[in-house]
């Protein structure tokens, strides 16, 4: 099976896992139910998911305790980006190349849709019945929270917008994506393997730097393509970072060194993998598609 079919394969079934749980009578004004349902289905790469099911998957780990998983992340990215598109932050009209929530239903309605994806992402973990034990299942809640906030997501976010219309340095932006997209993306590859049995904590290191430097080529590739994509395929405007004043790797670096940049993190991944006791192809093929992808 393809990379390609792989992350369709997640993408499906972590859809059929969130829309279970929309499919069900919840105390909420409708609207609001549907702003969050709309968000979470926002038609996405589903990367983080897919990455949750790959780990999981090569490591052992229960299906349904990995559906789980998978759409606990996805609603931390989904409120993410909620808030992201936001007047008061990046101020985006279009999310792969449909309207944004704030432009569908208000911007308090996309406030709340987007808190109310964050709690759900824990709900989800907390009351599900995980075939791995409670130990396991607390340090992943406390992996999420760690990845989500003040010492990951959150705090890169902070960073980044600490450094809109600023000079800084190459080291600085690294900081940043590292947190703000790069912790996210490494929760997930954590997740799959803390749920699977008998991880070893040299596989959960290994996996933490493969899941670094995948995550910060990614970002890599995002700034080229904001240069060389078009609107269309990209699903957001074409050029949206340079027009916000915001630091990237092409004008940090020029197009060549970003590109470069690209290739020597995903040649830190693959031996990052080769350290790995087990059958890490389907990751090894994630990481070449980062860098190859047009969206």
């Amino acid at each position: 099976m393809s990379i390609k079919e792989q992350i369709k394969l997640a993408q499906d079934d972590v859809a059929n896992t969130l829309n279970l749980y929309f499919e069900q009578p919840l105390e909420s004004d409708n609207t609001i139910k549907e702003a969050t349902h709309y968000s979470v289905m926002n038609g996405g790469k589903r990367l983080r998911p897919f990455l949750v099911y790959t780990t999981g998957k090569i490591l052992g780990a229960d299906k349904r305790d990995l559906d789980v998983l998978a759409a606990a992340i996805e609603c931390i990215h989904s409120y993410s980006l909620v808030h992201d598109d936001l007047p008061a932050m990046d101020d985006d009209d279009l999310r792969r190349g449909r309207p944004t929530c704030h432009i569908v239903y208000g911007e308090a309605q996309a406030i709340l849709a987007g808190d109310a994806l964050q709690t759900l992402a824990f709900e989800l973990i907390a009351k599900h019945t995980f075939k791995c034990s409670t130990e396991a299942q607390l340090k992943m809640i406390a992996a999420l929270a760690h990845a989500s906030g003040l010492q990951g997501m959150v705090a890169g976010q902070g960073r980044d917008i600490a450094a809109t219309d600023k000079v800084i340095t190459v080291d600085e932006l690294e900081r940043i994506h590292k947190l703000k997209t790069g912790a996210l993306i490494n929760c997930a590859i954590t997740l799959g393997a803390l749920c699977a049995p008998n991880t070893s904590q040299q596989t959960l290191d290994n996996l933490s730097t493969f899941g670094y430097a995948i995550g910060l080529a990614f970002q890599v590739h995002d700034d080229i393509l904001d240069v060389e994509g078009d609107t269309l395929t990209l699903g957001k405007p074409q050029g949206s970072d340079i027009a916000a004043n915001k630091a990237t790797y092409p004008a940090l670096l020029g197009m060549l060194g970003a590109k470069q940049k690209a290739q020597n993190l995903i040649q830190q991944a693959h031996e990052a993998l080769a350290n790995i006791d087990a059958d890490t192809t389907d990751l090894a093929a994630l990481a070449n598609y980062l860098i190859e992808r047009d969206h």
